[in-house]
């Protein structure tokens, strides 16, 4: 048996309308949760801790990137003070609060996480699970 993948996911993509900010943005908030660029093409940029996981591009189609509703983006962050920083890093770079970092006791005990809505805006969040809390 082969060793497990660390995600479920391949990947996922967020499209924006300004590639530049959204770029700037994602720069300025990933390492916080130890991501970085991996891998770029014209119109798109990935980031990852592995692999490219997250992208963010100009939607192929050529039409206008519109936000999901209902939807969002959760990365998994290493720690508590991550999660924190994440926040912080988003909010300086031009998110939106969408739910300041805390306890979600309604996710679990051991769920600690953020939400902000990206320059685009996208819902984004930010999440620990503490194992030692179950």
């Amino acid at each position: 048996m082969s060793e497990p993948i660390p995600s479920i996911l391949s990947h996922v993509s967020l499209g924006t309308n300004d590639f530049d900010r959204a770029v700037a943005f994602y720069e300025r908030i990933l390492p916080t949760i130890d991501c970085r660029r991996l891998a770029e093409h014209p119109g798109a940029v990935a980031w990852g801790r592995m692999f490219p996981e997250f992208w963010v591009q100009v939607p192929i189609d050529g039409r206008p990137a519109t936000v999901g509703n209902g939807s969002h983006i959760g990365f998994l962050a290493p720690s508590k003070e991550s999660v924190d920083a994440f926040h912080a890093a988003a909010l300086e770079a031009g998110a939106t609060d969408d739910g300041p970092p805390g306890p979600r006791p309604d996710y679990g005990e051991p769920y600690y996480g953020c939400f902000v809505r990206d320059p685009d805006g996208h819902k984004v969040e930010a999440m620990f699970w503490d194992r030692e809390l179950g």
